[in-house]
């Protein structure tokens, strides 16, 4: 059967980095769980466990990445044991048979029961029970927090891609739209930095989720310890002094306080939470651009050969934006999937969390990196039009000036209630040619040969300027990202990567 028979997920094949698919893979998943199984050992032997040999060691240690032919033999295992953890121990025991009595001992896969081969006073039903608990565990946050250490630096690239934008265009008056109906204009650096601040919120809300994650440990079977009490004879400095070891190996700052058979599972919610913002955020950012895109006054970057539809030629579709809202729409709802996983663990645990996560907790990072290689394209590529902000600006920018007409007439001594009702009438007749005879706005000229406005005639051009109509959109955008400003302080940890880093190109 050949690999196009076979259904393929596209978000590794088509969308997210190589980095972050093989932070996922299942070379890097089980190699983790052998690091694990070493650094357990080294503990254990540096704490005194007489069982555990130099010899065996190094056998683990020289095995540490998976071969091909592993891979072979624990699928044959799992068959037999209904169990992929303990079907990788069976494979590296037959890599590094120096190690089998040592492999995995004093832990379930999540790190917890004593391996009773080694510990025969620990009876094998015990052994068997904890053995249906995780290593994934504790892997699973190695590999949440690699992940999290990729994703943050692509975020902070696109805000800075942002920032620029904004900064450039900070004093260009474009249209505001409030219900996608005109609105007083703002600028459109304006409009930028306020997708770079929705964007900032999520960056703190995910080296938030970062920085509070820890390792699982070794806690025993159910959170208790009890079994490491029994391996190193009642003596709990030395279970403390084993998990700080562990943490120092994986890079951890500590182990959760509490945990049942695993992790609460509260801590994959509180990340999938922080991505699910993110993604949200880049809906509506997208969704910004691709009305943009419609109005002509803004346009994703486009390549010299890319075919917008195969029956309308002139096409140019915003095909990255569109792919951004769709990947995200996923994104921003996935958080669902964990909230419901993390409220129906039972009690100390329960395995239907097991398949669910082993989907969701890659989705969501393959996802998040998608979107940011999309945005990053987007963003550092962005084209505009000023004729057509300006085109469209002119269409609706006599209606808005009517308000300082008015008050410009009222200083020359003319009643406000006259000269409402005269702009009021000509603004109706106004829009009525528009819309029924698709003319353009003739406000301006009707005002100009109405005698009622002739003293303010030679104020109409000043009265006019949209620079009038958008406020301190200018300083707010300087202020925002000035240096001593609060992007450029969130920015600052990551600005090696922003400097050194290209445009990212998509996979298609």
């Amino acid at each position: 059967m050949s690999k196009y028979d076979l259904y393929e997920n596209p978000l590794p094949e088509r969308y997210a980095s190589r980095e972050i698919t093989k932070i996922f893979s299942r070379r890097t998943r089980v190699s983790t769980w052998r690091k694990l199984w070493l650094w357990l050992a080294e503990a254990e032997k540096e704490l005194g466990l007489a069982q555990i040999t130099d010899g065996a060691i190094e056998a683990i240690r020289s095995n540490l990445i998976v071969t091909d032919e592993s891979f072979k033999v624990a699928e044959a295992e799992e068959k037999i044991r209904r169990h992929d953890v303990m079907a990788h121990v069976f494979a590296l025991e037959k890599d590094a048979p120096a190690a089998a009595g040592i492999i995995h001992i004093g832990a379930t896969s999540c790190y917890g029961m004593l391996v009773y081969v080694v510990f025969p006073n620990v009876s094998k039903a015990s052994k068997q029970a904890d053995d249906l608990t995780k290593v994934t565990d504790n892997a699973d946050l190695i590999f949440m927090r690699d992940a999290l250490a990729l994703i943050l630096p692509k975020l902070a690239k696109v805000i800075h891609n942002l920032s620029q934008f904004a900064l450039q265009f900070k004093d260009l008056p474009t249209l505001g739209f409030t219900h996608y109906q005109a609105a007083q204009p703002i600028s459109l650096g304006r409009r930028a930095a306020q997708w770079a601040q929705d964007l900032a919120m999520d960056l703190d809300d995910i080296e938030a989720a970062q920085a509070g994650l820890r390792l699982r440990g070794a806690q025993g079977t159910t959170g208790t310890q009890a079994s490491f009490l029994e391996i190193f004879h009642g003596d709990a400095v030395k279970i403390d002094r084993l998990n700080e070891m562990l943490c120092e190996k994986a890079g951890f700052p500590a182990c959760y306080d509490i945990s049942t058979q695993t992790y609460s599972r509260k801590v994959d919610l509180r990340i999938a939470n922080a991505l699910s913002s993110f993604g949200a955020s880049a809906i509506h950012i997208a969704t910004d651009l691709r009305l943009s895109c419609h109005d002509k006054i803004v346009d994703e970057p486009h390549e010299a050969t890319q075919t917008g539809s195969s029956a309308m030629a002139f096409k140019t579709n915003p095909m990255r934006c569109e792919r951004i809202c769709a990947l995200a729409r996923k994104l921003s709802n996935l958080n669902s999937n964990f909230a419901s996983t993390y409220s129906s663990q039972w009690l100390e645990r329960s395995l239907d969390d097991s398949a669910i996560r082993r989907m969701d907790i890659p989705e969501m990072f393959l996802l998040t990196d998608a979107i940011l290689i999309t945005l990053d394209n987007v963003t550092s590529g962005l084209v505009v039009y000023p004729a057509m902000i300006r085109r469209q600006m002119d269409e609706e920018l006599p209606f808005m000036a009517m308000e300082g007409i008015i008050m410009r007439l009222v200083h020359k001594g003319v009643s406000r209630q006259e000269a409402h009702e005269r702009i009021r009438v000509l603004s109706l007749e106004t829009v009525r040619e528009m819309k029924t005879e698709g003319a353009n706005n003739t406000l301006m000229e009707k005002i100009k040969r109405d005698d009622f406005f002739k003293s303010i005639w030679a104020d109409l051009d000043e009265l006019l300027d949209p620079k009038k109509f958008t406020g301190r959109s200018e300083e707010i955008v300087e202020r925002y990202f000035a240096p001593s400003g609060p992007i450029a302080g969130k920015l600052e940890k990551y600005k090696g990567y922003i400097d050194s880093t290209a445009t990212a190109t998509l996979h298609v």
